[in-house]
């Protein structure tokens, strides 16, 4: 059995939810252009509202500051919409890659229920030999579900700097 394959494979589902997440980020990345140009629309408007005389062109002031107003209002709601969006469809992404690195594990330890991952001397892990040969029951084997939790701590604490 492959077992260094078998930690990468569980490892790189956190991996494959970014590259997704990132793929569908870059889909909705028209919104964010129409973001860029409102917060330039916007920009120009404040320069336009800044040239005018608020006491000799009220009428006009008074037009220009509401048409900001409402465009950043309307750039708001969009934001707000875009950000609720993106985080719902990165929650979604997230349970399914759960759900399926769940669903390897169960299928690899009822694949290999039976057979010791490694078998290591009984002095070197005597108080919790049970414990580490579970389901084997082979004295001094490692059993796929304790090599399992190792591999997920391993690859945690070694992915914790770079989250």
């Amino acid at each position: 059995m492959e077992y260094r394959s078998l930690c990468a494979s569980v490892a790189s589902a956190s991996d494959v939810t970014a590259a997704i997440f990132i793929v569908i980020s870059r889909l909705l990345q028209k919104d964010a252009e129409q973001e860029y140009q409102m917060r330039s629309d916007i920009q120009y408007m404040r320069q336009e509202l800044s040239n005018i005389s608020m006491m000799d062109e009220f009428a006009r002031y008074a037009r220009l500051e509401r048409k900001i107003n409402k465009m950043t209002d309307k750039l708001k709601t969009h934001v707000k919409s875009r950000t609720a969006q993106l985080s719902k469809i990165k929650w979604v992404i997230s349970i399914v890659f759960y759900v399926l690195q769940a669903a390897l594990m169960v299928s690899l330890i009822w694949k290999y229920y039976s057979e010791p991952v490694t078998v290591l001397p009984s002095k070197w892990i005597a108080p919790l030999e049970r414990l580490v040969a579970f389901p084997t029951g082979i004295s001094g084997g490692v059993g796929i579900t304790c090599w399992l939790v190792v591999c997920n701590k391993v690859v945690a604490i070694m992915l914790y700097p770079i989250s």
